[in-house]
């Protein structure tokens, strides 16, 4: 487990995956402002299922998030699109509705920031929330990320174009939260 403030993020494990389901999957409103690809009718145990994750590869990392306190699954976090080549990735982060507005986003994301600059070695992160997601946006600014732009009309979002806005953070603007121990 790599662990932050008040969140840690783990492997996904089998009894992540009906909670992921009922909780984000299967609301579909809420999929289709998180994910770019149409939602569609799947179970759970379903080969191509986003609820029960992915084999481990090169050009993604997913994880499930638990509360360090309370050591309760609290949502999901991914690296997805990673370019070893120009050591890029994206940053996709899905609280379970219990767990939204307690502030726990700018950690995860400052998880997620220490696996992909120290653990992956990558120079560059990047989120696309919608223009309206103001608490991811907020979130990832107090983590470092920069506003970089807005990507007019780009997201179809349950039957109308949403603008999304891109942020980026760059390894080297990357200020990690200080270990105990840690003489740095």
């Amino acid at each position: 487990m790599i662990r932050g403030d008040r969140v840690g993020l783990r492997t996904r494990q089998d009894s992540d995956v009906p909670v992921f389901q009922a909780e984000l999957y299967d609301d579909v409103v809420t999929r289709s402002r998180t994910n770019p690809r149409p939602w569609r009718p799947l179970p759970p145990d379903a080969a191509e299922s986003p609820a029960a994750g992915a084999e481990p590869s090169d050009e993604r990392a997913y994880f499930s998030v638990e509360g360090l306190e309370s050591q309760e699954l609290a949502g999901e976090a991914l690296l997805w699109g990673i370019d070893l080549h120009n050591r890029t990735a994206h940053l996709g982060i899905t609280l379970l509705p219990a767990f939204r507005g307690r502030g726990l986003a700018a950690d995860v994301l400052g998880v997620l920031c220490e696996y992909g600059f120290a653990v992956r070695g990558l120079q560059r992160l990047q989120v696309e929330p919608l223009a309206d997601n103001t608490p991811m946006i907020a979130a990832a600014t107090r983590t470092g990320f920069t506003l970089e732009g807005t990507l007019r009309r780009s997201a179809w979002v349950y039957g109308a174009f949403a603008d999304e806005v891109v942020l980026g953070l760059l390894a080297e603007e990357w200020a990690p939260a200080r270990k105990a121990g840690d003489d740095r």
